[in-house]
């Protein structure tokens, strides 16, 4: 098998959602001597950016996206602690929360991994997180965006008490929120004066994207 053979079989068993075959794929490709940055971004990631695209097609569905996440960690697993930081080719930084009151977090995860083999770099601080904690967290990280997830309507309160931390904190000018959730839509997003509402995991990572070029672009 050549290095070329190698990543290609990593990416492979990340499309065909092969949670076993991942872990020891990884450690035969580093073995080989494969970088591991060039693993993450061709191998991993790539496989994950194609089983989002299957699910915008309509050829995979909801539960294929939540187990490619689980694949992905799978295979971040063997590969983190192989990975330098110089090679990281991260775009930037991302909060994420299900907001207090509210303990749901499948979607929330898989955001997380998918932004992850985006290129950002993710903070994910749970479920049922205080205000107060999500903007000490965009303070002390300087983040560049926070993601609030909440499918519990009568938590959506915890959206503004977000918003006016980061506010009173003078964050709101340099961060930007993006909120999604089974109860948020945009009309939501318009009324809470928000930058995006995203439907799925594969949305938020455009959306993101979007938003960070503005940032750098003003």
């Amino acid at each position: 098998m050549t290095e070329t053979q190698a990543i290609q079989a990593v990416f492979s068993a990340v499309v065909d959602l092969d949670i076993d075959a991942v872990p020891g794929l990884v450690q035969t490709a580093l073995q080989m001597g494969v970088g591991s940055q060039t693993l993450l971004s061709q191998g991993l990631a790539a496989g994950v950016r194609v089983v989002g695209e299957r699910y915008e097609n309509g050829e995979y569905y909801l539960t294929d996206l939540v187990l490619a996440g689980e694949v992905m960690k799978a295979g971040l697993k063997e590969l983190n602690p192989t990975l330098k930081p110089e090679e990281s080719s991260l775009s930037g930084k991302v909060i994420l929360a299900t907001v207090e009151g509210d303990i749901h977090e499948i979607g929330k995860n898989l955001v997380g991994v998918m932004l992850s083999a985006a290129g950002f770099e993710v903070m994910d601080l749970g479920v049922n997180v205080p205000a107060e904690q999500i903007v000490v967290a965009a303070r002390e990280h300087r983040a560049d965006i926070v993601g609030l997830s909440v499918l519990l309507t009568p938590m959506i309160g915890q959206l503004k008490a977000v918003l006016d931390g980061l506010s009173e904190a003078g964050l709101r000018s340099t961060t930007k929120v993006v909120i999604g959730g089974a109860c948020t839509t945009p009309e939501l997003a318009n009324q809470l004066g928000v930058d995006a509402h995203g439907a799925d995991a594969v949305a938020a990572v455009r959306i993101c994207q979007r938003l960070l070029g503005a940032i750098a672009t003003p």
